[in-house]
């Protein structure tokens, strides 16, 4: 019986060692195979939602309200048009963002992934793709009427956005009123610890 045991004590002894080494093996040829990934606003790559990547607002995809019930509620909305892998997009979803910090509570600011709209419903006006003009990124902003006040492709600045949104609201002119500033974190959290 002792000979029995010493046979398979071998047996699984050598089995084991044969086992780790080859997890071994696979670890260091898969761990040396790896590239990391690096996201890089200059290239035209998929690393993600662009807006938690670039402007650090995953809150703006899926939207709050779709274009039909903005239009349907009469409140001022805004489609922004983009892909995911464009450097273009990447760089105007800090635009995006913004205009969502100064306005996402009075208007419904949409962001309209390309890849996803359905081309079929381009006849009806509460649809994205209806607006849709084949390029990224794109901004159209409505009015609480409904009206097209605003269409544009490529880097619109935030400020022509920014002053069509002024006239929907009837804010002074840029020039007239206090700059619009965020707050900084450090103020907002030694107000929370007051």
């Amino acid at each position: 019986m002792s000979k029995l045991k010493l046979y398979i004590s071998r047996i699984f002894s050598s089995n084991w060692r044969r086992c780790l080494s080859l997890t071994m093996l696979i670890s260091c040829l898969l761990l040396t195979s790896i590239q990391p990934a690096f996201a890089t606003i200059d290239e035209d790559n998929y690393e993600g939602n662009i807006f938690m990547l670039y402007a650090g607002n995953g809150s703006l995809v899926p939207a709050q309200a779709t274009l039909a019930q903005a239009l349907a509620n009469h409140k001022p909305a805004m489609l922004a048009f983009y892909v995911d892998d464009s450097r273009d997009c990447k760089k105007f979803a800090i635009v995006i963002s913004r205009i969502q910090s100064y306005y996402g509570k009075a208007a419904e600011i949409i962001p309209v992934d390309v890849d996803r709209i359905e081309l079929e419903a381009k006849d009806s006006p509460t649809q994205p793709s209806y607006y849709y003009s084949g390029g990224v990124p794109q901004v159209v902003v409505f009015n609480q009427s409904g009206d097209v006040i605003l269409n544009k492709k490529g880097q619109v600045p935030f400020e022509e956005i920014d002053d069509k949104f002024r006239e929907v609201f009837d804010l002074l002119p840029r020039s007239e009123s206090v700059e619009l500033r965020r707050r900084s974190f450090n103020e907002f959290s030694s107000e929370l610890a007051e």
